[in-house]
């Protein structure tokens, strides 16, 4: 099953910071739902996470690799990346993220193509769609209230 999402959210902050904290894994895991270990690859070309999901029935942990690639420091790159969640099934995708600087702070905007297999795709395209809006919905709100706050450690 494909998904795709775009989404565009302001943020009062330069591009320089909010590039800084798209690249800082303890902010990362701080917005990604379900998160529960993110570390850096050793060669610095991405990241490996933990994270639990619930999906309607279906609870699993998927454990899963995120390369960076195209990466143009300060405006834009792409993850891309897939998880495995034993009998739960297998996501894989790519996001592309775009930034930009506005009058009112960075423009960030996302474009994400996923697949979804095994008993997470028998769910229902609609179910599935819903619940990775919502769950792309909650990281950008969770990393929007880190970036508006003081508190970004």
């Amino acid at each position: 099953m494909a998904l795709t999402m775009t989404g565009s959210i302001t943020l009062p902050a330069k591009a320089e910071t909010v590039w800084e904290m798209l690249n800082d894994p303890e902010i990362l895991g701080r917005c990604i739902p379900g998160c529960e270990e993110i570390e850096r690859i050793e060669d610095d070309t991405g990241f490996r996470a933990t994270a639990r999901v619930v999906v309607g029935p279906i609870k699993a942990r998927f454990k899963g690799k995120v390369s960076l690639s195209d990466i143009e420091p300060l405006k834009s790159y792409t993850l891309t990346g897939e998880g495995e969640g034993g009998a739960a099934g297998f996501v894989k995708g790519n996001a592309r993220v775009r930034l930009e600087e506005i009058e009112a702070g960075t423009r960030l905007d996302y474009d994400v193509e996923a697949a979804i297999g095994g008993k997470l795709a028998q769910l229902g395209g609609r179910m599935i769609n819903g619940i990775a809006k919502r769950q792309a919905d909650d990281f950008f709100a969770k990393f929007e209230e880190i970036v508006n706050s003081d508190d970004q450690a």
